[in-house]
């Protein structure tokens, strides 16, 4: 993400045509022109199933490839009417999704400009705020509600041990409603979100956090990994922008890790995942190869993971140490012949863009060797085209790949080769489709090749 500040510019322009009068020996009065008057603006990515997005400002480019659940630190903008719009970032280039919105800009403001709402109902929601210094020792708070999967909401901003039963809220609001800005004595704190009404209820709790001065935005974001995963965790997320470094997210006290595991060991039998050494219970139970589990939620820690024999356990063919992050989505698998087994573990993407398909295939196959990999429209001879990716080794996988819908062929060579080894695989992608594949060899070891399909791939 980049913003481009054009105000300063020309703020150095005027400051360049001053110092030139000085040196100048005509005694002629010079009418210097007004320094351009300036106002401060920051733009939050708060809609979550859109792409990157630029924002333009009289069709001028201020911010690029802004993400979701990010804010842009506040940059410099022109005072007066300024049309603003908003594009993503798509595979077939950018489109318009909001605007052109005119916006009337005042001097000595901070403006803030938050893309809300999913792609097809999204739109740009301002925030005007005063430029005053917020006093010494004190945090100034402002909360904006922008999930729109998420209801009307109270919330509570207390001492982190205070019982919620008989603590004051802040307030209440709804999707695309701010409440304050508020001012609090800098400290510990603990911020609590309830359905409105139901204080019994929490549906989002930080734990202890710090406010140490300054003015602060907290942006409700929908949590992906609720959409997506587990509806069981907290429905939100809060983006934090002070307006000048990195934003950055404050996510639920108990917000887990996911998981999921592929089996990928082509001559291994059955097996058992079994986390901490606790044998009685494990994890995954009699996977077979070439199956995958769905994902599984676990506290955020460091785990001992064994990969053992279902038929006997005392067989550990994997034992390796984890770490899963909160909120972190990992893919771990088996791969390898039985006697070289080991374990892949690669991050998983889960935001669904509505406007691409996102793509991921993974070398699995410990036969092929080094690989070429051709992505191309439906039809197309591979020897007309170069590949997409080349000499991709075995684990190595080709990161998650931004595609327009449509019917593609998915094929896989040598490296250096025209011949398939795997394919052409027809499929079909769709905008808001997340798509994962491995090349596995066939049961057993050896030829012929295959694929495990994950995700929107999976049957």
């Amino acid at each position: 993400m980049k913003v481009v500040n054009r105000t300063l510019l020309t703020m150095a322009a005027v400051a360049l045509l001053s110092a030139c009068s000085v040196f100048d020996d005509d005694d002629d009065d010079v009418d210097l022109p007004p320094a351009p008057q300036v106002t401060k603006a920051r733009v939050v990515h708060a809609s979550p199933d859109a792409p990157k997005v630029d924002v333009l400002a009289g069709g001028t480019t201020a911010v690029n490839d802004l993400d979701y659940a990010n804010a842009t630190p506040y940059f410099n903008a022109s005072v007066g009417n300024v049309s603003a719009t908003v594009q993503g970032v798509t595979p077939g280039g950018n489109v318009t999704v909001i605007g052109p919105a005119n916006l009337t800009l005042n001097a000595d403001r901070n403006y803030t400009l938050i893309a809300t709402g999913n792609v097809a109902n999204i739109t740009l929601d301002v925030i005007d705020a005063s430029t005053a210094a917020v006093p010494s020792g004190s945090t100034q708070v402002t909360v904006f509600h922008g999930a729109p999967n998420a209801p009307g909401v109270d919330v509570y901003v207390t001492a982190p041990t205070a019982d919620l039963a008989s603590a004051a809220a802040l307030g209440n609001f709804s999707f695309r409603q701010k409440l304050g800005p508020v001012t609090v004595n800098n400290g510990d704190y603990r911020i609590r979100v309830t359905p409105t009404g139901n204080r019994s209820t929490v549906v989002f709790d930080s734990g202890t956090i710090s406010l140490s001065g300054g003015d602060l935005l907290l942006v409700a974001l929908q949590n992906i990994l609720a959409t997506e995963i587990d509806n069981t965790v907290s429905p939100i997320n809060l983006l934090l922008s002070d307006g000048v470094n990195p934003s950055s997210i404050i996510r639920d006290a108990n917000t887990p890790a996911a998981l999921r595991v592929v089996h990928n060991s082509p001559d291994a039998p059955a097996v058992d995942v079994v986390v901490n050494d606790n044998f009685a219970a494990p994890l995954v139970n009699a996977l077979a190869y070439p199956n995958f589990t769905p994902y599984a939620t676990v506290p955020p820690d460091s785990y001992n993971v064994k990969v053992a024999a279902d038929a006997d356990n005392s067989i550990v063919a994997i034992n390796a140490d984890l770490d899963l992050a909160a909120n972190s989505v990992s893919t771990v698998a088996a791969v390898g012949p039985l006697a070289s087994i080991e374990p892949l573990v690669q991050s998983d993407r889960i935001r669904r863009i509505a406007t691409e398909a996102q793509v991921r295939l993974t070398h699995g196959s410990p036969t092929a060797g080094n690989v070429d990999i051709y992505v191309t429209p439906m039809g197309t001879d591979i020897n007309t085209v170069t590949a997409n990716f080349s000499n991709v080794p075995f684990k190595a996988d080709t990161g998650y790949v931004s595609l327009a819908t449509g019917r593609y062929d998915i094929t896989i060579t040598a490296t250096g080769s025209k011949t398939a080894a795997i394919g052409p695989l027809t499929v079909t992608l769709e905008n808001g489709g997340i798509y994962s594949a491995i090349a596995r060899d066939a049961a057993g070891g050896g030829l012929p090749l295959g694929v495990i399909l994950l995700d929107d791939f999976a049957p």
